[in-house]
């Protein structure tokens, strides 16, 4: 799970500061942009103090991917496409990150394509994706450097998805995934979460960036939740709630999202439901760790699919905070025994 910081990182500072809110939000991988000699120049204080590890982010500029190798980044992302005849460096490069043992990602954008390659397709097509990613690959094993990951990013969920599929088809190198200019939140998420579920079930992807027009923590929780759909991270809080509908006796958007702020950053796994009526509330009681079902001014805790107990509308959050502790103290005694 990677994510972007979105300060200077001239500042070092600040980016510190928020490399260490996305490590506190899950986030494992922090990326950083490089654009200019400042920001080069912090790159070792950055690195070194980081607690997750930390990608130099490289554009327009080959002379910044010697000074991230050098600054000891875990590695270094370079869009071929707009760094000025970076293929004229290659071999330097993959010699400076060979002795180095730094991994570099090819990073093939729709926005930043080879104009050759826009020329012969006509537009930034999946095989015109991944056709870029591969010359360029090539050129690196021409040095017998082969520590490379690839990404080829679309902001079209679609096209994304069948550019990863050719490559996946087509080469053993790990696969960075991400949607491209996904976004504003909503729309980023949706995207998104099209795009990674489709790859992922089919087991392509071994790291994940969820690019949103939002705050990179966003992007972490975004990304987590994906993983966590997919089956590939262990579920943190779960909240199965039912769509508003005129059966409902209680605001159950309003209560849901209470109970989300209320429960978040348990250190548990935990499925709690929360039910507006008692149609679908007995269900979801016996598969859910924790719920309510709602009606005529209360609400019905449930506890592993057995009612414990019956409270006033107004102490629905407390009563299930209140459980949800309990819970917890009870797995970690069961843990200890």
């Amino acid at each position: 799970m990677q994510s972007m910081t979105t300060t200077l990182t001239a500042d070092v500072e600040a980016t510190l500061r928020q490399i260490a809110e996305l490590t506190a939000a899950g986030c494992q991988i922090a990326r950083v942009a490089v654009p200019s000699q400042d920001d080069a120049d912090a790159l070792p204080a950055i690195a070194r103090k980081s607690q997750i590890p930390v990608i130099a982010d490289i554009h327009f500029q080959p002379k910044y991917v010697f000074a991230a190798i050098d600054a000891g980044c875990a590695g270094v992302r370079v869009n071929p496409g707009n760094i000025l005849r970076f293929d004229d460096r290659i071999k330097e490069i993959a010699r400076a990150a060979s002795g180095a043992g730094v991994p570099i990602r090819i990073g093939v954008n729709a926005g930043s394509l080879d104009r050759r390659l826009l020329a012969k397709y006509g537009r930034a097509t999946p095989e015109a994706l991944v056709e870029s990613a591969l010359w360029e690959c090539s050129l690196f094993e021409e040095h017998g450097y082969t520590d490379i990951k690839i990404s080829v990013k679309h902001h079209d969920p679609l096209v994304t998805v069948r550019a990863y599929e050719l490559l996946a088809e087509r080469c053993d190198y790990p696969l960075h995934l991400g949607v491209t200019e996904a976004g504003p939140l909503l729309q980023g998420t949706i995207k998104s979460a099209v795009a990674f579920g489709t790859l992922l079930n089919r087991g392509i992807g071994d790291t994940i960036r969820v690019s949103l027009s939002a705050p990179p923590v966003d992007e972490v929780k975004v990304g987590i939740g994906i993983l966590e759909s997919c089956g590939l991270r262990e579920r943190r809080l779960e909240i199965v709630s039912c769509p508003s509908c005129g059966r409902a006796q209680v605001d159950v958007h309003t209560l849901a999202e209470r109970v989300t702020a209320a429960l978040d950053g348990l250190p548990h796994p935990l499925r709690v439901a929360v039910m507006g009526c008692v149609v679908n509330g007995p269900g979801e009681a016996r598969e859910a760790d924790l719920g309510v079902s709602c009606g005529n001014g209360k609400g019905q805790i449930f506890r592993k699919g057995e009612v414990i107990k019956t409270v006033p509308e107004s102490q629905i959050v407390e009563a299930l905070v209140e459980e949800a502790l309990r819970i917890g103290e009870t797995g970690q005694e069961e843990q200890a025994s």
